[in-house]
């Protein structure tokens, strides 16, 4: 059994920062990639950004030089820092987990945790 559990998200002024974190656990030999996703009301999910366990990320280009994604393999968690917020980032952010697990490889979600920016 593998748990994908997201933490950190809030209400937010334009301008401001937020920190995410995502931990994966349970039982899994180890982790491809690790990455966040949003879905915004009436939207479909969208890539946020993504990193491999040897460290490559991956960014939309809507976030390029504000949010910066990086991860703890010790920890099996990962983390997005958002700086300078703004209101069309406001989303759930979804935490995603490619992972070797003794049945093969496969991908799990978070539950989500909501983000909101005011303007």
């Amino acid at each position: 059994q593998v748990q994908v559990m997201e933490s950190g998200g809030g209400l937010v002024q334009a301008g401001g920062s937020l920190r995410l974190s995502c931990a994966a656990s349970g039982s899994m030999f180890s982790i491809n990639r690790m990455g966040w996703y949003r879905q915004a009301p009436g939207k479909q999910r969208e890539l946020v950004a993504t990193i491999t366990s040897g460290g490559s990320t991956n960014y939309a280009d809507s976030v390029k030089g504000r949010l910066t994604i990086s991860g703890d393999n010790a920890k099996n968690t990962v983390y997005l820092q958002m700086n300078s917020l703004k209101p069309e980032d406001t989303a759930v952010y979804y935490c995603n987990a490619d992972l070797n697990t003794r049945g093969g490889k496969y991908v799990y979600w978070g539950q989500g945790t909501q983000v909101t920016v005011s303007s």
